[in-house]
């Protein structure tokens, strides 16, 4: 867990803005840590809110010589390249950070301790937050099931579509209209932000329900459990919404969605189908016909941040209109609209 006191850096080199930063932005916006940089040379001299819709005054600078300038401890590495490796060109960046006596956040799948922490000083530390804690759990066994609370999936018609943010949202919401509810981290940047979770994309894939199963039980005392989403069942690569399903028993679900979409984001030859489909598709996988715990969506989160408000209005009303359900985008509304659906 970081310590919220410490001062971090952000390194999102050349990616700032983009979707590969998605947890740089999700630290800006969600954590708790004084972020006094981000390293991307390419934007230097700029800040935060010039390259993605949150408002701050965080500036961006070239390297680790301005970040330590600004008092950083820590360096966070905020964007993910594909695949989730560490480029060998970052070595030399984090081996200087480490002789520099900075602290590493890594949510790369490879693991830098092993190779960096040799060295670390007293109070200096490796956080790999893609390795996951303790033993691996049985095969899961539906016992989330029997748990009288509700628990509630984001699940997504794309990867990277505001999931993690739509889920924040909506715990935030939930807290705020008096329910016990709960928020419980799946990936690595609601892992840092949280500072508890699991790194579902690390854990093998026969003990994934059952790592989500144990994670559900551990917090079954909550009347609401926002589950973190991974993937999406649209996406070709990706096998992470089933065991989400199957380990949390979910019994709701938010759909979350980009506005104007027609395709998936990486793979034009993937069309999305209309959302009355896709929900219908996700309604079915969860309960297995009728197998197990029944789900619904209840609710639409909206992302709409590359639309002017005019056009997001028109976007969110004419998804109710498609669907039957209330949406909204969470970040630009709120979600307090989206609690209220999902508590129906």
């Amino acid at each position: 867990m970081l310590d919220p006191t410490l001062p971090i850096a952000l390194f999102a080199e050349a990616t700032m803005g983009t979707l590969n930063a998605k947890m740089s932005e999700g630290i800006l916006r969600y954590g708790r840590n004084p972020v006094v940089a981000i390293i991307d040379s390419t934007k230097a001299g700029l800040r935060a809110r010039d390259l993605c819709p949150i408002d701050s005054d965080v500036p961006v600078v070239a390297g680790l010589d301005d970040a330590a300038r600004l008092g950083a401890q820590v360096v966070v590495l905020g964007t993910a390249p594909s695949g989730g490796r560490v480029p060998p060109d970052w070595m030399d960046m984090l081996d200087d950070a480490v002789k520099r006596g900075l602290s590493i956040v890594n949510g790369m799948h490879d693991r830098l301790e092993p190779m960096l922490g040799g060295t670390l000083r007293p109070g200096q530390f490796i956080w790999d937050v893609r390795v996951p804690q303790g033993d691996m759990p049985p095969i899961a066994m539906g016992r989330a099931a029997s748990l009288r609370n509700t628990r509630v999936l984001m699940v997504g018609t794309d990867m990277a579509i505001g999931k993690m943010t739509a889920g924040l949202e909506l715990t935030r919401s939930l807290q705020g209209l008096g329910h016990d509810a709960a928020f419980l981290a799946t990936g690595q940047t609601g892992i840092t932000i949280t500072g508890a979770g699991i790194p579902l994309d690390a854990v093998r894939v026969d003990h994934a329900a059952g790592m989500v199963e144990r994670m559900v039980m551990e917090h079954a005392a909550h009347d609401v459990l926002v589950i973190e989403g991974q993937g999406s069942l649209l996406h070709p690569g990706s096998t992470a919404t089933l065991p989400l399903m199957r380990g949390s028993a979910c019994n709701a679900m938010v759909l979350c969605h980009r506005a104007g979409m027609e395709v998936l984001d990486t793979l034009n030859e993937t069309r999305v189908p209309p959302l009355r489909d896709v929900i219908a598709l996700n309604e079915a996988v969860a309960g297995a016909a009728g197998a197990l715990t029944p789900a619904r969506v209840r609710t639409i989160a909206v992302n709409t941040a590359r639309m002017d408000a005019d056009a997001a209005r028109a976007a969110i009303a004419a998804i109710e209109d498609e669907t039957g359900l209330p949406a909204a985008d969470p970040v630009r509304n709120g979600a307090d609209r989206l609690a209220r659906a999902v508590m129906v």
